[in-house]
């Protein structure tokens, strides 16, 4: 898989290959008309979101040759208000299908039935209301034996 990267860094395990860019960058939502122009490179946000994604421990944890962390934080978070990642599933989803040679959507769903029980009572009985002692406190003697 090759990796080619229009700034001069190491690239991440998680970083996208050029075979993966050219999938993902037709689904990518162009610039909003008017405005300044668009002046961050949207491979490098989505490089981003995928270290993050990849378990690097916070937004602000993401390294410094990666577009700042607000800037890929915005990206992910106004494209996942917009649909832009259910686009982007969907589509990958029935390219992926239709190279396995299935329908391009699911015809059929499973539905699990088996119920998971969390204590061998079940519900409400498995808890037990809060004791409360028997021994009167030091407060309770003073103010409760008028």
């Amino acid at each position: 898989m090759e990796r080619t990267q229009s700034t001069r860094r190491r690239p991440y395990p998680s970083d996208l290959t050029d075979a993966q860019w050219a999938l993902l960058a037709p689904l990518i939502p162009p610039a909003k008309p008017g405005g300044r122009r668009r002046t961050v490179n949207l491979r490098e946000v989505l490089n981003g979101i995928f270290y993050f994604l990849k378990g690097c421990g916070g937004w602000r944890f993401l390294p410094h040759d990666l577009p700042p962390w607000g800037t890929v934080h915005y990206y992910y978070r106004v494209w996942r208000r917009d649909g832009t990642w259910k686009r982007i599933h969907d589509t990958l989803r029935t390219q992926v299908r239709e190279a396995a040679g299935r329908a391009a959507q699911p015809t059929a769903g499973i539905l699990d039935s088996q119920s998971v029980k969390t204590t061998k009572k079940g519900g409400r009985v498995a808890t037990m209301p809060p004791s409360r002692s028997t021994a009167a406190s030091g407060i309770c003697s003073s103010t409760c034996s008028a």
